[in-house]
């Protein structure tokens, strides 16, 4: 009878202790290593069978967007004599001719591959690429500096740069308008390219972001050789759809060289060796594109495009090309198209940064939390920084230390989120 009564508090004790057994070991790295992936993916699989991100867009406030340009236009002068192009930036080495031809073929080796963990390309990548210089280490040692939270989406390229600068005795330059010509250059030097493009593929929920060390090339063949944590060394694509998913990332690049050859790897770089120059080529080359593409092509168009005008700190022009490439991304998504570019916000801040600094602080607050709600987990740090800084802007000063803790929550001790935090007089 006692035993009967008692029953009930037995079962609860029990399985009380083994959910904690259970959470215990799951904190395990190995096991974290195993199964985290799985939950996150079924937690991806529930959400999205709910709320299809897919069938919803970001749609800037035309009335906002209309009022800025008025304002901006009242404040810039009329040129009253054409204007003359703007000088390309001087840079710090100056190319030499090449007195032959690049070889037809050019297959680097030395690199420790590398498949990557779940969501960890960006450091299983760049291990691979510090690799053939000899550098010791996997993604287990990058990963610490690049993603403190396991669950972070992105890598972003400057964090990479900024790993081998601080982490390495190596050196890096990052650069955005690269081609093929540069890049087979590069290789042919001795110098293989981490870049980021766009992927996706049979088993995928549609299109997202990928790095990959591209360490050969073939023009017989219209090839190029990219060690891809993903699907293996080695893997060769063909220069067409190379071009086209690097497009998606305005043909951005990671060059890694010793310290020494730092001359050696600007002058390989030509006009792209000065960072400003870069990303006018960028903007230029993406304008080019508005009128030669159509469809996810044309919205990756107008991205870029205000991609580097945000960079050239043209924030009004940049704030207008993403204005534009939302309109189309609305229309894909009003289309249903399957292959538009959701998660473009996962990697790239440059919306945030025109419309913040063009004072359109409620399309950063709703870009944002578009953007996190979209998120199987909203785990991306800078969504909630520049949602953060446009609270302060309009006085709410009290959401915004609750955005820069959850950004810090999702990447301990940032830079950025810490800085802010500091100035409002917060604790982390």
């Amino acid at each position: 009878m006692s035993t009967r009564r008692h029953a009930p508090l037995i079962i609860f004790a029990v399985v009380a202790m083994l959910v904690v057994m259970a959470f215990a070991v799951y904190q395990i790295p190995f096991v974290q290593g195993h199964l985290g992936w799985r939950i996150s993916a079924l937690r991806a699989r529930v959400k999205y069978f709910f709320a299809p991100p897919a069938e919803a867009a970001f749609t800037p406030d035309p009335t906002i967007a209309a009022m800025v340009q008025e304002t901006l236009l009242a404040f810039t002068p009329t040129p009253t004599t054409p204007a003359s192009p703007s000088p390309t930036p001087a840079i710090t080495a100056t190319p030499t001719p090449v007195s032959t031809p690049l070889p037809g073929s050019v297959q680097l080796e030395g690199f420790q591959h590398e498949y990557q963990r779940w969501n960890n390309c960006g450091p299983a990548n760049l291990a691979m690429a510090l690799s053939y210089w000899g550098w010791r280490g996997t993604q287990s040692n990058t990963e610490i500096f690049l993603k403190p939270h396991d669950r972070d989406k992105n890598v972003m390229p400057s964090e990479m740069a900024a790993y081998v600068e601080a982490e390495t005795d190596l050196d890096a330059v990052l650069r955005v308008g690269g081609d093929l010509d540069t890049l087979r250059s590069l290789i042919a030097a001795g110098y293989p390219v981490l870049v980021e493009k766009g992927f996706e593929g049979p088993g995928f929920d549609g299109w997202m972001g990928h790095y990959g060390v591209v360490s050969g090339y073939d023009d017989a063949l219209e090839m190029v050789t990219i060690q891809d944590s993903y699907y293996g060394p080695n893997r060769q694509m063909s220069y067409e759809d190379f071009e086209r998913y690097w497009r998606h990332f305005n043909f951005t690049m990671l060059v890694v060289f010793p310290p020494d050859n730092e001359v050696e790897v600007l002058t390989l770089l030509g006009p792209l060796a000065e960072e400003t120059a870069a990303y006018q080529i960028a903007a230029q080359r993406a304008s080019n594109d508005i009128y030669q593409t159509v469809g996810r092509e044309l919205f990756f168009a107008w991205f870029n495009r205000g991609v580097s005008l945000a960079a050239l700190q043209d924030y009004g022009g940049a704030a207008a090309a993403f204005d534009q490439a939302f309109v189309i991304d609305a229309e894909l998504a009003a289309s249903e198209d399957p292959s538009r570019a959701w998660r473009i916000m996962w990697y790239d801040t440059g919306p945030y940064r025109a419309y913040y600094y063009t004072g359109r602080y409620y399309d950063v607050i709703n870009l944002a939390t578009f953007t996190l709600n979209a998120m199987s987990e909203p785990v991306l740090e800078e969504s909630y920084y520049w949602r953060a800084l446009s609270k302060v802007a309009l006085g709410d000063t009290s959401g915004a230390i609750v955005d820069l803790r959850a950004a810090l929550r999702y990447h301990e001790n940032w830079g950025p989120a810490l800085y802010q935090l500091q100035q409002l007089g917060a604790a982390p």
